[in-house]
């Protein structure tokens, strides 16, 4: 254990803040979040976003500045605001305030704004969510979240997360577009202390819990082969880790149902005890082009330590009480 940490504290700032903070529990430090943000991977990655879209998968802003907040970038930086505005000029559009019933899933594509498909409503809220989320965690927050929030309140399904699944016999909420709203909604309760989205975030976890993370209901076996392997980034994907994270914003990791994913995250470890990036979802690319990313995140490799894997790791199992620091 301090092997590895010791090696984790030795590598670039954003592992050693993530490191700190996560797993060690120190505040965080402004000078470490300095050099987060002077680090060529960080200088990279905002010189890598196209003018075209803020969705550009992986190299728009939406995606950058999701990236920034969970490597430590410092909070209310000046160089993020033309970012922020236009990100939350993208996903408070005057569509995402109209909506329309459909009978079926051709008439909901047809139709302009959020389908209401069977009473529920068909939207992606995992953008509308991320950006709660990673626009609070980079202190970048102003009255425009309220309305983000508001969407994702509106939005919420029965079950108590979201999907954007058009297909009428649809009932069931989205691992993928649950995380991040959740996440968001966490933050936003954090910041503002509304009632609503502290709610609202803990309805959503239930989709998770309720499925031990990773398991179908109606049998217990594995939703997804994805869910169970280890990644970083996820960016709008899912697995159980990433579930893990998500669910530590809302201090639950003490659910007894969160111990199938906390031991799958234990067996996983290897002998050097760090974990490995098993699938990634990225190919790397300084052009934006799709599924690209500006910057290498270690690869994939069964038998050899992810540093972004580990920390993640390390910071959910102290958290979870598995593991003690030191």
């Amino acid at each position: 254990m301090v092997a590895i940490i010791e090696q984790l504290l030795d590598a670039e700032p954003a592992i050693v803040w993530k490191t700190r903070t996560a797993v060690l529990g120190q505040p965080s430090d402004p000078d470490l979040q300095e050099q987060v943000k002077r680090s060529p991977r960080v200088r990279q990655l905002l010189s890598s976003i196209p003018a075209t879209s803020v969705y550009d998968k992986w190299h728009g802003s939406h995606w950058v500045l999701a990236t920034l907040a969970d490597l430590g970038y410092p909070c209310g930086e000046p160089e993020l605001f033309s970012h922020r505005d236009s990100i939350l000029d993208t996903w408070l559009k005057p569509i995402y305030f109209t909506e329309f019933a459909a009978s079926s899933k051709e008439a909901a594509y047809r139709g302009r704004g959020v389908a209401v498909v069977n009473g529920r409503y068909r939207r992606c809220a995992s953008q509308q969510g991320n950006a709660l989320w990673f626009i609070h965690r980079l202190g970048l927050a102003d009255e425009r979240c309220d309305r983000l929030a508001e969407r994702l309140l509106h939005w919420q399904w029965p079950d108590g997360g979201w999907n954007c699944d058009k297909a009428p016999e649809a009932d069931t909420s989205s691992f993928m577009e649950t995380l991040t709203p959740m996440r968001g909604l966490a933050a936003h309760a954090g910041a503002t202390k509304d009632e609503d989205s502290t709610t609202y975030a803990h309805r959503a976890a239930e989709v998770f819990l309720a499925r031990h993370l990773f398991r179908r209901r109606r049998d217990g076996e594995v939703i997804d082969p994805e869910f169970v392997s280890l990644h970083y980034p996820l960016y709008w994907h899912y697995d159980y880790l990433g579930g893990l994270k998500a669910l530590a914003d809302l201090d639950l990791l003490a659910d007894p149902r969160c111990s199938d994913a906390l031991d799958l995250l234990e067996e996983k470890r290897l002998p050097d005890s760090g974990w490995p990036a098993e699938r990634r979802y990225y190919t790397v690319s300084a052009k934006s082009k799709p599924g690209s990313d500006a910057v290498d995140w270690g690869g994939t490799n069964m038998k050899k330590s992810n540093p972004w894997v580990t920390v993640d790791a390390l910071g959910v199992l102290v958290k979870a009480g598995r593991i003690r620091p030191s």
